[in-house]
């Protein structure tokens, strides 16, 4: 399989996000679907979060196993532990940064008061762009497995990986498309969340099939991860203000409950594959 057929297939396993996208142009959504909707992509984003901690561990906990067995270094170790806490801190507090310094909330900000005060929330474009940026971390190390398994002449275990991330980042489309659901997104606003979300698929194939470096691609994991720490504490505050209006909190639980459902379904799918 040529390098150029390899690059193309990793752009079109992050483009797949964009099947998801054209939810956002859903209108005259009822309270109670919007709720829904929220509280499902809570929950995909949860189990994102666990997923990405999840395989970044793994690889430290790979380094320690052969470091137990005497064949492991204790500098790779550290090298990647850095990477790990690295990646979580440049993650969750460059949303922080990057929502104060470039997102204007105060004239785009919704309110709520309930019992304890008053609520900001963050706008549904700028919330569904930290998704996008948060997904797009975590595609580019999506890509970075699949240029480095080509690389290393894992030619179907490539095809494989191709296939798996393409039918999850669809699920992921859905995600960044949740916050959107009132049909006032513009056409050009959800193709630039789709060229965040999935274009580093592309970008992290190519340079998978240059290098291969195991820190890098854990610090890609925890940069995801560090991000949608962030992104989670925003999707709450919008559940709280919907559960305030609604008196509804069974409405919000059943969404979280299938959208890490559905996350962890495509997980599933993916690794009943061999990845």
């Amino acid at each position: 399989m040529s390098t150029a057929l390899i690059v193309a297939l990793g752009a079109f396993a992050g483009l797949t996000v964009f099947l998801g996208l054209p939810f956002a142009r859903l209108k005259n959504l009822p309270d109670s679907m919007q709720a829904f909707l929220n509280a499902c992509d809570t929950g995909l984003i949860i189990f994102l979060l666990y997923d990405f901690i999840l395989k970044a561990c793994e690889h430290i906990n790979v380094v320690i196993t052969t470091i137990h067995q005497g064949k492991g270094s204790v500098g790779s170790f550290l090298l990647n532990v850095v990477f790990f806490v690295a990646g979580l801190g440049v993650g969750l507090m460059g949303l922080v940064y990057f929502e104060r310094w470039f997102i204007r909330r105060p004239k785009e900000q919704a309110r709520v008061k309930n019992k304890e005060g008053e609520i900001a929330l963050v706008a549904p474009e700028a919330l569904a762009l930290m998704i996008a940026i948060g997904i797009g971390l975590h595609n580019f190390s999506e890509g970075l497995a699949i240029g480095q398994s080509a690389a290393s002449g894992a030619i179907q275990l490539a095809a494989v990986l191709i296939i798996g991330f393409g039918l999850h980042n669809m699920t992921e489309g859905f995600g960044i498309a949740a916050p959107l659901a009132r049909g006032s997104a513009s056409w050009a606003f959800i193709g630039l969340v789709g060229l965040i979300s999935g274009g580093p698929t592309f970008l992290g194939t190519m340079v998978g099939m240059a290098f291969h470096s195991e820190p890098v691609f854990i610090g890609c994991l925890t940069l995801a991860a560090g991000a949608i720490i962030y992104i989670i504490n925003e999707l709450l505050d919008i559940g709280r203000k919907f559960e305030w209006k609604l008196k509804t909190p069974e409405v919000i639980m059943w969404g979280v409950l299938l959208g890490f459902v559905v996350g962890y379904g495509t997980d599933l799918i993916v690794t009943w594959s061999g990845l």
